[in-house]
């Protein structure tokens, strides 16, 4: 995938923070780009401030909802004939002594971070395999390493990086390249975090876009699986 003008991708969880951030890179790097929120007032939104409609599309779509994927993968390739690169982002984080989890948290946490980036791949596949596309996921350094009050979110990273990495395994047979993202401290509205100019230290949203430029402008020969990204430096507050 050396030229990636007029390519067609697909980002759930696309309306704020890291999605948005790659959407706007990829945009920039002439790729039509589709993004995905539960509320389809946000997501048509979020696609207006990003370009014109030719070239951006804002849909509704709560990933942990198989049909709902399924239509939004039909309502991009209506518009544009194609699905090239699929981006997995959308997630959620619910923390707490694992004692004190509510049922209605674990669940919330599976189904969305693990469930719904199968349920992604799942409406997608075949498009992807027409076109030799790409599947990326976000998952996070909490996919590997582990931490008190992290119980349901780590047991959902360390489950969807599993699942990308034998997915990877799978879909290499039809040309699919397939990779996962592991960023940590990301200054993102995420667990309900607003950034702000603390966040200076922390991965920006662009810099994930720039890796997934990386990634998709990279020899077809040669596949990075699995990406652990971290902050240079730590906080020195």
């Amino acid at each position: 995938m050396s030229t990636l003008q007029d390519k067609v991708v697909y980002i759930t969880g696309g309306t704020k923070g890291i999605g948005y951030g790659v959407a706007q890179t990829l945009i920039a790097a002439g790729m039509k780009v589709a993004i995905s929120g539960r509320h389809l007032e946000s997501a048509q939104k979020a696609a207006s401030s990003l370009g014109d409609s030719d070239r951006v599309l804002g849909l509704a779509s709560d990933v942990a909802n198989l049909q709902d994927e399924n239509n939004a993968v039909k309502q991009i390739l209506e518009k544009w004939g194609q699905l090239d690169v699929v981006l997995a982002n959308a997630g959620v984080g619910n923390f707490g002594p694992v004692d004190a989890l509510s049922e209605e948290a674990w669940n919330q946490m599976m189904d969305t971070n693990l469930t719904g980036a199968f349920y992604t791949l799942k409406a997608s596949v075949e498009a992807l395999k027409k076109s030799e596309g790409y599947y990326i996921t976000l998952a996070s350094l909490a996919g590997t390493n582990f931490f008190a009050q992290g119980a349901g979110y780590n047991a959902s990273k360390f489950g969807l990086v599993g699942f990308t990495q034998a997915a990877m395994l799978d879909l290499r047979p039809y040309g699919i390249k397939v990779s996962t993202i592991m960023p940590g401290s990301v200054a993102t509205y995420f667990n309900n975090h607003t950034p702000n100019d603390k966040d200076a230290w922390k991965i920006q949203p662009e810099d994930i876009g720039k890796l997934v430029l990386d990634l998709l402008t990279m020899h077809p020969r040669t596949l990075p699986s699995k990406i652990e990204v971290r902050p240079t430096r730590p906080d020195l507050k």
